[in-house]
């Protein structure tokens, strides 16, 4: 019944909006929106396959909560140099119900024609299609990579950006520089599941290069990452503390606050009929903690035939090293040396997928997906996995109709 509920909400909310938006945009104010409405089920029901941060994956049954959702967006105008934009956004993240968002709001200033700042809430841009990853026409898979997306817990920041680009003949180039503060809540899947909250202020520096066809991304983000409330980090350090090893509890936490920078390039291409994207991101920690560093890479290619453009896209992410050295006498064996080596071990995982998106309408995409998973270390990306891990490789298909409006 929820399921026939979602369906109507969202069809019903995109005729009507597209039946009003015309009406209500006077010359100055702009609404539109975007959304996908999606199945997913996978061949194992030991542990579920989960986008990142999101507190229920699928299982051996098929669920419309993993790509799911909806997105309604307003802009503006309020005159020839000032404009004000907010997006809310309706998915399933760290609660196992749909949830709405705000995910854009902000001001936006234009200096002149190469400069603009925007001073609110704004997406970080510091993957290759952060400004549009949850926007599913906009994306030629069916999901972005989620060894890829997971290596970064936040998603977008309250503070400004500057903006500026410049043209050197055929090729555009555009700086972004940020900085703010995130606040948001990661789902913690271990011990049967908890939502933590955390605070992150945050800089970054993006830097974007076109060239017809061509577009290539380096960013560059810093933040200090604070969260009082990881359940299971906190019962840890609680124990560490209690058996004396004040010092290793003080580096595992989150409670003070630790630095940690997130490095990517990606380039994408759209040249005869072929489409090739590919990123490669580094998460490090610059203080002692337990989050590990890990690298994590992505390449797709796809070839345009008429209205169809299959795809193929190999991804995987892996353990970089540890920030934290245990100290000498801390036991080699047994249940703690397990559970802390255990916390600062990265999961692993690679993963194959192929795909077909079937454009047969405007603005209606209609994507089938297939995804091969190879879990690792701690089970991969699955969530609820068993204490022993998966080893086997997990399918999982998938359907799903992107809309934008």
């Amino acid at each position: 019944m929820k399921k026939q509920l979602l369906v109507a909400a969202v069809l019903a909310a995109t005729a009507s909006l597209q039946a009003q938006a015309g009406a209500m945009d006077d010359g100055n104010l702009t609404i539109g929106g975007f959304g996908t409405l999606g199945a997913a089920r996978s061949n194992l029901d030991e542990g579920q396959f989960a986008r990142y941060n999101q507190a229920e994956g699928v299982g051996d049954k098929a669920r419309i909560g993993l790509d799911s959702n909806l997105g309604l967006q307003a802009s503006y105008k309020i005159n020839d140099w000032l404009s004000a934009t907010a997006q809310v956004l309706t998915r399933k993240n760290t609660s196992p119900t749909f949830t709405t968002d705000l995910t854009w709001a902000f001001l936006k200033a234009r200096i002149n024609d190469e400069t603009s700042v925007r001073v609110g809430r704004v997406v970080m841009p510091i993957f290759l299609i952060s400004d549009y990853q949850n926007v599913g026409y906009a994306n030629t898979m069916m999901r972005p990579p989620i060894e890829m997306y997971a290596q970064a817990p936040v998603e977008n920041v309250d503070g400004v950006d500057l903006t500026y680009q410049r043209a050197f003949g055929d090729l555009n180039l555009t700086t972004v520089a940020f900085v703010g503060t995130s606040r948001g809540k990661l789902f913690v899947p271990t011990a049967g599941g908890s939502v933590a909250t955390y605070r992150a202020p945050a800089m970054g520096l993006t830097l974007t290069g076109e060239y017809g066809p061509f577009m290539a991304r380096v960013s560059h983000a810093r933040a200090d990452l604070t969260s009082n409330d990881v359940a299971p980090i906190n019962a840890l350090t609680n124990t560490l503390k209690t058996v004396g090893f004040t010092q290793l509890a003080n580096d595992i936490t989150l409670v003070s606050g630790k630095k940690v920078a997130f490095t990517s390039v990606g380039a994408t291409m759209d040249w005869n009929n072929i489409v090739v994207q590919a990123e490669y991101a580094q998460r490090r920690a610059k203080e002692a903690v337990y989050i590990p560093d890990t690298n994590a890479w992505y390449t797709m290619v796809g070839y345009r035939i008429g209205k169809f453009l299959p795809y193929y896209s190999h991804a995987a992410y892996k353990g970089a090293g540890r920030s934290i050295t245990l100290p000498g006498n801390f036991p080699k064996t047994g249940v703690l040396a397990a559970t802390v080596n255990g916390v600062m071990t990265s999961a692993e995982q690679s993963s194959d997928l192929i795909g077909m998106r079937w454009d047969f309408a405007k603005s209606l995409a209609l994507k089938v997906q297939v995804d091969r998973i190879k879990p690792g270390a701690k089970s991969g990306a699955l969530i609820f996995a068993p204490a022993a891990g998966i080893k086997k490789n997990v399918t999982v298909v998938g359907a799903a109709l992107d809309f934008v409006f």
